[in-house]
């Protein structure tokens, strides 16, 4: 699927993770997103899509199914000198398209960038509304047990 300027949205390759990482840790160390190390993305790069400007990952986004019903959008990151652009839109498209196709029934995302989200469909819930699965990987965050980001949700599907 193409973006607004032409780009395109596809699924990650394997060769594609170190890109990914430079990527996403670019923003943690600006403490807005939480590192994710090499083994963990090649674990998961089934739940990645990126957007390319010739061989250079410009966009990535990943939706993780937690649960039957249930899945987060995480890793949110594009290049910084190319924001606003719509990469960012798309890449949340591709994955709230991807969960409906699953058949979840709600995707949700803990952000520091609420008001990007919210243009995407997703509303601000309670923290506490969110099942304690979800939890599982806060305890690498920096910032646990005392979390600042905003919980939003989305649901994408009838039960």
């Amino acid at each position: 699927m193409a973006t607004k300027n032409g780009n395109k949205v596809e699924k990650a390759r394997i060769g594609d993770v170190p890109q990914i990482q430079k990527l996403i840790n670019s923003f943690a160390g600006q403490g807005v997103m939480l590192a994710r190390p090499l083994s963990e993305l090649y674990e998961n790069i089934r739940d990645f899509f990126v957007v390319r400007k010739g061989r250079k990952i410009i966009g990535c986004a990943a939706l993780h199914v937690i649960w039957s019903d249930l899945a987060e959008i995480k890793s949110v990151a594009v290049d910084e000198a190319l924001h606003k652009q719509g990469i960012g839109q798309e890449l949340i498209k591709a994955c709230l398209d991807e969960g409906r196709n699953l058949g979840l029934k709600t995707v949700f995302c803990l952000t520091y960038k609420p008001e990007f989200f919210a243009k995407q469909g997703l509303s601000e819930i309670p923290k506490a509304e969110l099942p304690h699965k979800i939890w599982t990987e806060c305890y690498r965050c920096p910032k646990f047990p005392n979390c600042d980001e905003t919980a939003m949700t989305v649901q994408i599907t009838e039960e």
